[in-house]
């Protein structure tokens, strides 16, 4: 073979390398679009599951949540800044709440230079919304300060 024969050239070929390449280009850029729009799932889905707690009136399960501690009954003390007392207050049937049947999550935002994320979530179909900050390096919940 010498320099001069160079192989044919197939259309064909050079087509299905053409779509190989968009399908794959397409493909990562959804990838990427969907990593983005789920970039809080962590923090939305622990929220999620505090409303959870109270629909259930599992106050409890909601206070382990909300300290991110599972076993806080061994050391109640340990949280003598916000103690369970207060948060039945606040999250129990007298609550700002009251008795929490549905719930929704809308959205989450993270403020910058924040350490955490604000879950927005609608609670009893009302029109004000619930707004959680959800510490991202232990997944604590409290109330948002924004």
């Amino acid at each position: 073979m010498g320099l001069l024969d160079a192989p044919t050239y197939n259309p064909a070929k050079e087509r299905r390398r053409r779509v190989k390449i968009l399908v794959i280009l397409a493909v990562a850029i959804a990838l990427a679009f969907v990593i983005y729009l789920n970039r809080y799932w962590p923090e939305e889905h622990v929220v999620d599951k505090f409303f959870n707690a109270l629909e259930k009136k599992d106050y409890k399960a909601a206070y382990s949540i909300w300290m991110h501690d599972p076993g806080w009954e061994q050391h109640p003390a340990k949280y003598t800044r916000y103690p369970y007392d207060e948060f039945y207050k606040d999250w129990g049937p007298g609550g700002e709440w009251g008795i929490i049947q549905t719930h929704k999550i809308d959205g989450s935002v993270s403020p910058k230079d924040g350490s955490g994320v604000v879950v927005v979530a609608q609670v009893n179909e009302r029109s004000e919304r619930a707004r959680i900050w959800v510490e991202k390096s232990d997944k604590s919940l409290s109330f948002s300060p924004y």
